[in-house]
């Protein structure tokens, strides 16, 4: 989610069209409801937030960038994915090509009904 949710902030700023605040903070707000539905106290909730916004910044600031060309950082994104890391390296590559679609589908929506849009993406 956190990486869907990068690329869109990138096309935003690469169109250079500002990002509405309130579907970020909805994203997180979402988020940390969930936690507190699945039974998480005020601490844990506080703590795995504060972690979850390191992750999605890490995430945000970590990709190769621009409109014609997208790299995931591979040492990031296996950080995170353990399970990436197989010896055939078929499951990362398709990761990467996947993510690699959805950067260029989401170039090609218009800022103002991209968050609509992105829904509609298949591989």
């Amino acid at each position: 989610m956190f990486i869907h949710f990068a690329i869109i902030l990138i096309s935003f700023k690469k169109k250079q069209v500002k990002f509405p605040q309130k579907v970020y903070d909805n994203l997180f707000f979402s988020i940390e409801n969930n936690m507190r539905e699945l039974g998480f106290g005020d601490v844990a909730v506080n703590k795995k937030m504060k972690d979850m916004n390191k992750i999605f910044y890490d995430i945000l600031l970590k990709f190769n960038t621009s409109k014609e060309f997208f790299l995931l950082n591979k040492i990031l994104i296996l950080k995170y994915f353990n399970e990436l890391n197989d010896a055939k390296r078929d499951k990362y590559e398709l990761f990467n090509r996947y993510f690699i679609n959805f950067y260029h589908f989401c170039f090609e929506l218009s800022p103002k009904n991209m968050i609509k849009e992105v829904l509609k993406f298949k591989v």
